[in-house]
């Protein structure tokens, strides 16, 4: 059974508009693409070539238009701008994700058009640049008709910034293929075959907080055998961590980029996150989903994702973080609590129709909010 007529996309134009990304972002225009589509909408994302490349909305149904907007103020903002203009001249609705995303659209957007925005990350950066992000928050709370927001804290600040209708929002992990290789396998070649393996996932990058990590694992070099920390994930931060593992002798890889996700998640026995914030991490619904204990900093939608299938504490706190860690990798019977927990709870996490279901009905009051004012 379809959306009610009043949520009907049938025959719409919806424009999505995304900055550079590489992870959770991508993956919910891909769904919203695909799913968009399958509605029998007219979909067109816009946004950096190496989006589309990595996330292929066009193979989802979508017409993708390459328009750079990376995560930074730049020059070429003023024709991303009219390249814009050009694009969403006929939309029926546009869908905006992330700030940079949001500010260069909402600009571009004309006021008779139905403008959404999906707020995927806070801001972290600090200093003059704090100040930027600030002001685009303000400039995009206010312009957009909806905004969609995928943690409670995220609510919070958009409300502050003057957000009229701002709503809770989900985003879905996409389904992951069956591993490819078994757990013994994995685990040979990583070298964990008599020891415990704690796998984090996640971009090299200062939000994660990685020497969290590393200095925690440092503090259960007692236990026998050594846990093996293993991080799959690349990004700026590799050489600077390369010299803290170096240095602080801690049983930690860095793996780089991997296309076996899937396998590292069932050979591991715990999963980690050490991130000062997190909007709704893929990668913790696809660590419930393997029945792996999670645990992991108590930081945007984790506690929501998480519930009571993970053991969580608070950012930068190295002594907790290695304390809960200890207690899963010394202790069968809560790991297989967690386990059988983190498998529950992966059945109750909202589904992508459900997660669609939210985005219908933001466009639905985003169009009779513009309706109204006509």
């Amino acid at each position: 059974m379809g959306p009610p007529e009043s949520r009907s996309v049938r025959g719409r134009r919806i424009v999505q508009v995304v900055a550079t990304t590489t992870g959770g972002t991508g993956a919910h225009v891909r769904l919203l693409s695909e799913s968009l589509t399958a509605r029998g909408a007219d979909v067109i994302v816009c946004g950096p070539r190496a989006v589309e490349e990595l996330f292929d909305f066009s193979g989802a149904g979508a017409r993708f238009e390459a328009v750079p907007i990376g995560s930074l103020p730049h020059p070429h903002d003023v024709a991303t701008i009219r390249r814009l203009r050009r694009d969403v001249a006929d939309a029926d609705i546009v869908h905006a994700h992330s700030l940079r995303a949001a500010a260069l659209a909402g600009v571009a957007t004309p006021g008779r058009t139905p403008f959404v925005v999906t707020r995927h990350n806070a801001i972290l950066v600090t200093g003059r640049a704090r100040w930027v992000y600030e002001a685009l928050e303000r400039y995009t709370a206010r312009r957009a008709a909806v905004t969609l927001c995928v943690s409670a804290d995220l609510v919070d600040s958009v409300r502050r910034a003057g957000g009229i209708d701002v709503r809770r929002a989900n985003v879905s992990a996409p389904p992951m293929p069956p591993p490819r290789r078994g757990r013994a396998e994995v685990r040979r070649m990583l070298g964990a075959t008599q020891r415990p393996l704690v796998l984090a996932i996640g971009r090299l990058h200062a939000q994660k907080d990685y020497p969290t990590l590393v200095a925690a694992a440092s503090r259960l070099r007692d236990l026998a055998p050594v846990p093996l920390f293993v991080v799959a994930g690349e990004g700026p931060e590799r050489d600077a961590l390369e010299v803290l593992i170096d240095a602080s002798g801690a049983p930690v890889r860095l793996l780089g980029n991997r296309r076996d996700v899937c396998d590292l998640l069932h050979a591991a026995d715990v999963q980690a996150l050490s991130s000062v914030w997190e909007g709704s991490p893929l990668s913790v619904q696809e660590g419930l989903r393997a029945g792996l204990p999670f645990v992991g900093t108590r930081v945007g939608s984790v506690p929501d994702i998480v519930a009571d299938a993970g053991l969580l504490v608070a950012p930068h706190d190295v002594r907790a973080l290695a304390v809960q860690l200890r207690r899963v990798l010394t202790d069968p019977a809560l790991a297989q609590d967690l386990r059988e927990r983190a498998r529950r709870r992966a059945g109750e996490l909202p589904s992508d129709d459900a997660v669609v279901e939210q985005v219908l009905t933001a466009y639905s009051a985003a169009s009779q909010l513009v309706e109204e004012g006509a």
